[in-house]
């Protein structure tokens, strides 16, 4: 496959790599922090990476993937929680909840990016898809596995209301029933119950078979007339559109108001001494 000429994309690229076969591109996460795991490069690169694939009319179809055994860890916690302590205090008054408000809803963006764009999005899931890279997918216009992905909405086992799109676009694509018991759990499910209950449309033996079937199912979609394409897009999103953008507002508020928590505090404790935490309701 050959490297990336597409307009606009940024020469200095860390967090993704892209590449170009043909009508299709393809986008992998590249970390840099173990399992994909989502810091501060992938949050800023992410909208500039789609929004130039967007705009590029040579692009037709992207095939979003993960570099590595694994799709994403979800949000690198080691990296972005050093930019909240002022807001995590358990004192944080209006000018610290403000600005991660402002942050939350800039995350929010970046993965609208992939969820608005105009040019159909495959997501190929080997290994396992956590939390924010749940998030991503939800994004995706089509999801497809390897029969060793995980998935899981984890965002309840450390104390935080899923914020970035996980809540508000998988109700339409597994059903309601499915994704309260995924959010309201945050248990791991496997690539075959991922597919009875449709947050994928197919699983293959291994990541190569599921990146060739990938590839394959975005030179179809680039082979169709790309006006029409982008209309289907358009008017499906017709539906959903603005009660997913209604949503995201709504979380952002509800968790500038009430994240900060003795249970959080805790969640972060466990997680950096590797332990199971102990919630107590405050």
């Amino acid at each position: 496959m050959n490297a990336a000429h597409t307009a606009e994309l940024p020469d200095d690229l860390v967090a993704f790599d892209v590449r170009r076969d043909g009508h299709v591109a393809e986008v992998t996460l590249l970390g840099p922090a173990k399992g994909n795991a989502m810091g501060p490069d992938f949050w800023r690169e992410l909208p500039l990476v789609f929004r130039a694939l967007d705009a590029d009319p040579d692009v037709r179809a992207i095939v979003l993937t993960g570099s590595g055994q694994h799709f994403s860890y979800g949000l690198d916690l080691n990296a972005m929680l050093p930019g909240w302590s002022e807001f995590l205090a358990g004192d944080a008054q209006a000018g610290p909840r403000t600005r991660f408000l402002d942050e939350v809803r800039t995350m929010q963006e970046a993965v609208s990016s992939v969820a608005k764009c105009r040019t159909p999005v495959v997501a190929a899931v080997a290994g396992w898809c956590i939390g924010g890279g749940v998030d991503l997918i939800a994004g995706a216009d089509i999801r497809l596995a390897s029969a060793d992905a995980r998935f899981s909405v984890r965002e309840v086992k450390v104390a935080i209301v899923a914020d970035i799109g996980s809540l508000q676009r998988l109700g339409a694509v597994i059903g309601e029933g499915h994704l309260r018991e995924l959010a309201l759990t945050g248990k791991d499910i496997d690539a075959a119950r991922a597919e009875r209950i449709g947050l994928v449309n197919d699983t293959y033996a291994d990541r190569d078979a599921l990146l060739a079937a990938a590839r394959a199912l975005g030179a179809e979609l680039a082979a169709n007339p790309p006006l029409v394409v982008r209309g289907i897009k358009d008017v499906l999103s017709m539906g959903t559109e603005q009660q997913v953008d209604a949503g995201l507002r709504y979380v952002s508020a509800w968790n500038a108001a009430f994240l900060p928590s003795k249970d959080l505090g805790e969640a972060v404790q466990a997680f950096l001494e590797k332990r199971p935490p102990h919630f107590t309701g405050e």
